[in-house]
């Protein structure tokens, strides 16, 4: 084999990915309502001034 000879490496781009998926994803898009622990609290505040109440 000839030492001049150089080997060629093909490398095909990856596609670009969407940018607006990426940040959706870290928002964690989804439904709008309290989680478990805000309805939980939300709750217990509700409970607390009823019983002020009576």
């Amino acid at each position: 084999m000839n030492s001049a000879r150089k080997i060629k490496l093909r490398l095909t781009q990856a596609k670009p990915r969407n940018p607006l998926v990426a940040a959706a994803k870290l928002r964690k898009a989804g439904e709008h309502r309290k989680s478990r622990s805000g309805q939980r609290q939300q709750e217990k505040a509700a409970l607390r001034k009823h019983l002020k109440e009576l």
